[in-house]
């Protein structure tokens, strides 16, 4: 492939999955809400090793408006489809967070129709799989679907189910090859501050600002893992209609974090806590706290999953978790600095 457009050139995922392009020899073109953020773009880059020069092209495009999309696409082979809509508070109802990212994904699949290119990898999230179930023995698997109806199911788990559903609806009649990639918790050094929420929590377990530890369990994986995935879900033919989960073996809960934080930094993760918190404390904060309203489902669950799919299709293999971990902790830690 020649050129391959990244929709959210300047988020945490985007600016990796980028990174690993142009290090595979890709030119790329990445869009941005605002083309001020350019030089942050290519400063992050720099920042992961890469001068990106003339390989990069950064345009404008904002997922809640149809300007920009179809030059955004045109001519490009392939499309890793990453930018999400954002909220600045909670959302006061489900449809404004679902109806943006479904409105959204569906604008980047048609420009990307229309452009002639082959291959949308669309970056779901386990958030449309893991959801909305009753307890289970076995790991979730790409043949899971979150259930959307299912009580306590909160705007961000609803609306990346239903983008994907409609993503998939979409390319029914053949017109384009999709793959979507569904990470866990996504961990990993960071080239600027622009935090998932799985880095958040550990940045707050570094700065003392968790004061304890909640009682829920899910799997981790790489930034650098998520990004070669996603290129491999864009050029293997054997990717084309699949979904892949992105996991790093075992599913951990947040004491397993901490311990590994206080292990391998040592007293640089003094003030990681230490407590968790009894469930029946958690779920009522949950009530009252919007940050945490998102995990309320989840409390007191272990939403394991397998990337054995991804691993025995397509050849990919993760890090291990316990390195990226602490990895994630010392990039924090320099950046604070």
């Amino acid at each position: 492939m020649s050129e391959i457009l990244v929709t959210g050139g300047s988020g945490y995922v985007g600016s990796w999955c980028t990174l690993a392009l142009l290090n595979a020899g890709h030119s790329v073109r990445t869009t941005v809400r605002d083309l001020s953020r350019e030089e942050q773009v290519r400063e992050m880059l720099r920042r992961g090793g890469a001068e990106a020069g003339d390989n990069l092209q950064v345009v404008r495009a904002d997922l809640s408006s149809d300007d920009g999309w179809a030059e955004a696409a045109a001519g490009c082979d392939g499309v890793l489809h990453i930018a999400s809509p954002t909220l600045t508070q909670a959302p006061k109802n489900d449809d404004e967070m679902v109806r943006p990212a479904i409105d959204g994904t569906l604008r980047v699949l048609r420009a990307a129709r229309e452009g002639g290119v082959r291959r949308v990898v669309l970056t779901s999230a386990i958030g449309a799989i893991a959801y909305g179930h009753g307890p289970r023995e076995t790991p979730f698997t790409e043949e899971d679907w979150t259930n959307v109806d299912a009580r306590g199911i909160q705007p961000y788990q609803k609306s990346k189910t239903l983008a994907e559903r409609a993503a998939w609806d979409f390319v029914k009649d053949g017109s384009l090859e999709l793959a979507t990639v569904n990470p866990t918790g996504v961990l990993g050094p960071v080239l600027g501050r622009d935090y998932s929420p799985s880095l958040t929590a550990i940045a707050r377990m570094l700065d003392g600002t968790m004061p304890a530890l909640l009682p829920f369990a899910t799997g981790y994986v790489d930034v650098r893992d998520v990004a070669s995935l996603q290129l491999l879900a864009l050029v293997e033919p054997a990717a084309a209609g699949e979904r892949f989960i992105a996991t790093a073996g075992r599913s951990l809960w947040l004491r397993d974090v901490a311990a590994i934080l206080r292990e391998r930094l040592g007293t640089e993760a003094d003030k990681v806590p230490t407590r968790e918190m009894p469930l029946w404390a958690a779920r009522g904060l949950a009530l009252v706290n919007p940050q945490l309203r998102q995990l309320r489902a989840a409390l007191g669950r272990d939403l394991a999953a397998t990337s054995a799919k991804a691993e025995k299709l397509l050849g990919w293999k993760p890090r291990q978790i316990e390195d990226t971990i602490a990895e994630t902790g010392e990039s924090l830690l320099a950046l604070q600095h």
